[in-house]
């Protein structure tokens, strides 16, 4: 018996990887919720934290 491990291994390309994770991304698209506010994604995509819907802020640092 000959092990064929190496032909299910990586997705191959990047066409092959972008074919297999579309159908599930559509898919999770659907199910999500909308973003109501994209003026806030900026914030988060910077590090910015959230907690119940609201910005918190850091504590500013003295430097020393």
């Amino acid at each position: 018996m000959k092990l064929r491990a190496k032909l299910t291994r990586g997705a191959g390309s990047a066409a092959a990887a972008l074919a297999m994770v579309f159908k599930p991304a559509e898919s999770a698209q659907a199910h999500r919720r909308a973003i109501t506010a994209p003026h806030l994604v900026a914030l988060v995509r910077n590090g910015a934290r959230f907690k119940s819907g609201h910005l918190v802020e850091r504590p500013k640092v003295a430097a020393a």
